[in-house]
């Protein structure tokens, strides 16, 4: 399992570095602020919608390893290779890419680290895999500042060191695979070792009995649906970072070297808001999702300034907008359909929030080549639809329940 962490935190290393570049690399090579909302936003809906075709595609072919490997090689290559590019159609693919590659990779490595940690406790494995990809997601951007910082701008240096870690991580999953041919094993060893789990005939307890057959039983709940319209639309309404980012090269308010520095600071957000949320929502339920669409309207109410500091507090506003939107956001799915059904439900949320982040992407980009005001303007009035949203998916909830 830390073998596992120790992957992720050189993969994250790897691409979180590539991604706190995007926006102003794409400048340089002469994108409009539309295009880079246009394919930043492509990728994120890349990562999350093609997991869709993915996940079933590696439950078939039951070739975890496989899948986990192509994912983890694409990003490897394409990230050295984007720093080589000189042409914005080129860097553009790459940028996409990369995040096919985590498309690829996502559920067959969730599939292997899931019975990997059935042995250790899965609440404890999980955390532990998300603490290390944290350690990756600050280290790489800090890393791409200073190579930046120290060659004057160049892309080829910042992003070419990144393969070092690639490779490492590449070596490491090799000898893991070979370590640990077939994890499903820890599974065999964890039943096992908790008999309790049957009841004196030997039959599954009622929290792992198959789902029934029939209709009733396939379709998703109405109040998973009406979640799902809100997080579509608090989504469609989020900006990218690498709209920010090249609002702040562009504008010239910090050198190109100071904007992983701040990827990485919003990194730093994201871990705090997800566990806070996290916490809050264990106590009081999904009300506390009322703070992500009052964080994502006043990103770029403060990003998108002339004022240094106030552009750099919009940025920590993103990165904690994040941070419950890839914790507490997913954590509530699990309490609105039963078990039997989450995958399904999780394959369908991972569509809708791929799909509204294109959406989000590219309205963000148009809207900044329009109007920066108007940009701020449509992004609350969305948030705004957002809060609304979510009131009727309570009222769903409460009606259901009773």
């Amino acid at each position: 399992m830390v073998v596992f962490g120790g992957v992720s935190l050189l993969m994250d290393f790897v691409y979180e570095g590539a991604r706190s570049v995007t926006g102003p690399l794409l400048a340089r090579l002469g994108a409009s602020a539309a295009l880079v909302g246009v394919v930043t936003g492509a990728g994120e809906a890349a990562a999350l919608g093609l997991r869709l075709v993915s996940g079933p595609l590696a439950e078939r072919s039951r070739r975890f390893w496989a899948w986990t490997i192509g994912g983890y090689v694409l990003t490897a290559v394409t990230v050295p290779v984007l720093g080589l590019t000189g042409v914005l159609w080129a860097a553009c693919t790459l940028v996409i890419g990369e995040r096919v590659g985590k498309a690829v990779r996502s559920p067959a490595k969730d599939t292997l680290l899931s019975h990997a940690t059935a042995a250790t406790g899965r609440g404890r494995g999980f955390a532990v895999h998300e603490a290390m990809d944290q350690v990756g997601a600050l280290v790489g951007p800090l890393t791409v500042a200073g190579v930046l910082a120290l060659t004057g701008g160049d892309y080829a240096p910042a992003l070419g060191v990144l393969a070092l870690p690639g490779v490492a991580a590449l070596a490491l999953l090799f000898r893991l695979r070979a370590r640990v041919p077939d994890p499903v094993g820890y599974e065999t060893t964890a039943d096992a070792a908790a008999p309790e789990a049957r009841d004196s005939s030997g039959a599954l307890d009622s929290s792992e009995q198959p789902v029934p057959a029939g209709p009733r039983a396939r379709k998703l709940p109405r109040a998973f649906w009406a979640y799902s319209v809100f997080t579509a639309a608090t989504l469609a309404g989020f900006a990218t970072f690498g709209v920010f980012s090249y609002h702040l090269t562009v504008r010239h308010l910090v050198s190109t070297a100071m904007v992983p520095v701040l990827y990485a600071a919003a990194m730093a957000a994201d871990a705090v808001a997800a566990l806070v949320t996290g916490w809050l929502y264990d106590r009081f339920g999904a009300q506390v999702l009322v703070v992500l669409p009052l964080l994502s309207a006043a990103a770029p109410a403060l990003a998108l300034t002339d004022t240094v500091a106030v552009a750099v507090a919009g940025v920590l506003v993103w990165g904690a907008a994040v941070g419950v939107q890839e914790s507490t956001l997913r954590a509530t799915v699990a309490d609105l359909v039963p078990v039997g059904r989450r995958a399904s439900a999780y394959g369908v949320f991972a569509g809708i929030m791929g799909a509204a982040a294109l959406a989000g992407g590219t309205l963000a980009g148009v809207l900044y080549d329009v109007s920066v005001p108007l940009l701020i303007v449509v992004v609350a009035g969305i948030q705004a639809a957002a809060l609304v949203l979510l009131w009727v998916t309570r009222a769903v909830r409460s009606t259901r329940a009773h």
